[in-house]
């Protein structure tokens, strides 16, 4: 054994070497070393089996166990198994550089299956709908297993066949160099099976149109861009692949009375004249039921008037937003000439008053003044 190196020094890496890192290094070494590179070469040959020896050893995890706690004497029975000696060039390149092009050869039965695609649904709601959930009834356009082959492709009573050309592979092999290439079969298109007999329905796809009537079940408090995941109500899935996964987005339209921002709601309470000089109480819609809004004397036009937890459970906690009322003072129109007698009277009163009643206005104003002085110096 004292002739035999390090393993790790062979790859020349640390002994806290991932499987990645072991596999780089040998990649490296095989390139470097590999006789048909080096034809002739012996001590670029010995290297070469060397390198294979060490990955070989410790990317398998019992083996490398055992090298590290009993060095070479731990793993040489397990390493003289299997009849691997470094001589399968076209092997090993197979196993480590076969990634790279598209997946090593091996042996037969090469049946792949493949996810089938996600589908997005738009789905539109009511505010009400959306704030307090509900259970929707959507249908689904989308492939589906054809019931005539259960998927296979083939005619009921037939299946697919091993593909000729690549022997149920999947993949033909093409020779560059010293480098065994290899790249989806033609024929199959990868499949390593073909269907000689296809199934008339699907014609041989395994998958026809349909379309399904799903049930969706809105949470409580959903908004705009929101999305619910339905998994495995996408498309059907290829040679018994699992199904895609179905994604509803969510659109809420717009409201006659409220305005939504995230959990808030608003919404605008036009009031008399009357009630925002003197002050009183109406009711006040949300979306579950009504509620007494109390207005201060001397409230003024736009003023904001918030109400706890009247507005939108949230879809991702148990907060509750609040309701926002803003008032909006209404001028009243069409009046009788008793009723603009009246007013001018009012408004006399008013004016005698001087700006304590108005002092917004006069404030305005003294600030015009000022505007004009500026411009005019």
């Amino acid at each position: 054994m004292a002739d035999k190196r390090d393993y790790y020094e062979v790859l020349g890496v640390s002994k806290n070497a991932d499987e990645p890192e072991l596999k780089k290094a040998y990649r490296r070494l095989a390139m470097k070393h590999h006789p048909d590179r080096n034809e002739g070469n012996v001590e670029a040959e010995k290297r070469f089996k060397e390198a294979k020896k060490a990955h070989d050893i410790l990317s398998d995890p019992q083996k490398r166990a055992a090298y590290d706690q009993f060095g070479h004497a731990g793993v040489e029975n397990n390493s003289a198994s299997g009849g691997s000696n470094g001589d399968g060039y076209g092997d090993i390149f197979d196993s480590v550089f076969g990634d790279i092009f598209g997946g090593g050869g091996g042996g037969g039965g090469n049946d792949r299956v493949y996810r089938g695609a996600d589908l997005r649904y738009n789905l539109e709601l009511s505010l009400e709908d959306a704030v307090s959930g509900s259970t929707v009834k959507i249908r689904v356009p989308k492939l589906v297993v054809c019931e005539s082959c259960k998927g296979s492709g083939a005619k009921k009573g037939s299946s697919p066949i091993n593909c000729p050309t690549c022997a149920g592979h999947g993949q033909v092999r093409m020779q560059q160099g010293f480098f065994s290439v290899q790249q989806a079969c033609p024929k199959c298109r990868g499949q390593g099976k073909i269907i000689s007999d296809p199934c008339a329905p699907c014609r041989g796809e395994g998958r026809v149109r349909d379309s399904k009537t799903i049930s969706v079940k809105v949470p409580e408090g959903v908004d705009n861009d929101d999305r619910i995941r339905l998994s495995g109500e996408g498309q059907a899935g290829e040679n018994g692949g699992p199904s895609g996964d179905l994604y509803v987005h969510i659109s809420v339209k717009g409201h006659p009375i409220f305005e939504r921002d995230g959990t808030d709601l608003y919404c605008d309470v036009p009031i008399s004249f009357t009630t925002a000089a003197l002050g009183g109480e109406l009711e006040v819609p949300t979306l579950k039921g009504k509620v007494k809004l109390k207005i201060p004397a001397e409230s003024q036009s736009g003023k904001m008037f918030r109400m706890r937890s009247k507005g939108v459970r949230s879809v991702r906690s148990s907060s509750i937003g609040d309701l926002l009322c803003r008032i909006i003072i209404e001028t009243p129109v069409k009046l009788t000439n008793k009723q603009k007698e009246l007013l001018k009277e009012f408004e006399t009163t008013m004016n005698s008053g001087g700006t304590k009643h108005s002092p917004q206005a006069s404030s305005w104003i003294d600030g015009v003044k000022k505007f004009f002085d500026s411009m005019r110096n």
